[in-house]
């Protein structure tokens, strides 16, 4: 019997090859004033802030589920320092910040203080840094019986943040 010859040969071979995978899509480029979509899995450090403590919870938006990590009892550099553990430790995509008002909106000093708070992480960390309306969380974290108020605090943050973040393909919150 007479080998094949090298067309018959490749005949066979690409009858049985696996079908080809297309190439990959372009890198998109972002002229000025156009978002990409919203990264399908992305993860947060969010923070209940207070005078005393800060209250701290890690999530993602995959889940969008956040859970209470902990409270960091130090203040000045002490408080960055234990905050930016935190961060290398979990290394979040964004930060999210709980920022108090009063029942009617109106902002008070504590409001001011959280918002400063932000831009501080935002300088220091260099992440983006989302705020959010948190009045109330404390009072919804001592009727769960949280055993770290501040810390569910900051969950409570996170998942209002989570749930109000677009479906997957939609532009990202700015």
């Amino acid at each position: 019997m007479k080998p094949p010859t090298a067309p018959a040969a490749l005949a066979f071979t690409a009858e049985w090859a696996a079908p080809a995978l297309p190439a990959a899509p372009p890198a998109p480029s972002t002229p000025a004033g156009v978002r990409l979509p919203f990264a399908a899995h992305q993860s947060f450090l969010a923070f209940d802030y207070g005078t005393r403590r800060v209250g701290v919870a890690c999530g993602n938006s995959l889940t969008r589920s956040a859970r209470p990590l902990r409270s960091v009892a130090a203040e000045g550099e002490a408080r960055f320092a234990a905050i930016g553990a935190l961060i290398a430790e979990w290394q979040p995509d964004s930060l999210v910040v709980g920022v108090p008002f009063h029942p009617d909106g109106a902002p008070h000093d504590n409001t001011r203080r959280a918002q400063k708070f932000a831009r501080q992480l935002n300088g220091r960390f260099h992440l983006k840094v989302h705020e959010v309306d948190e009045r109330y969380t404390t009072t919804e974290a001592h009727a769960m019986g949280a055993s770290d108020v501040d810390a569910a605090s900051a969950a409570i943050i996170l998942e209002q943040f989570l749930h109000g973040l677009p479906p997957v393909g939609d532009a990202s919150p700015e």
